[in-house]
């Protein structure tokens, strides 16, 4: 499954970065980009754990970027 969403208040690319490399580490994750520029993100995951990765990308970026929002 495939998905996208917005991002609210990702202050900078370098972070954008670190956040699109933890999220590629979570199991089950096939594919993952995150755009500073646009302020998006694009989740490529297995369509019966979607829900339980999506609670690990909230994880990940909170830690990378507290003030960062995934609008679903």
């Amino acid at each position: 499954m495939k998905k996208k969403f917005k991002l609210e208040d990702l202050d900078c690319a370098n972070c954008a970065a670190k956040m699109e490399d933890a999220i590629k580490k979570i199991h089950g994750v096939n594919d993952a980009n995150v755009s500073f520029m646009a302020q998006k993100m694009t989740i490529e995951a297995e369509d019966e754990r979607f829900d339980e990765i999506m609670e690990e990308v909230v994880a990940v970026c909170a830690k990378v970027e507290p003030d960062c929002k995934i609008l679903r």
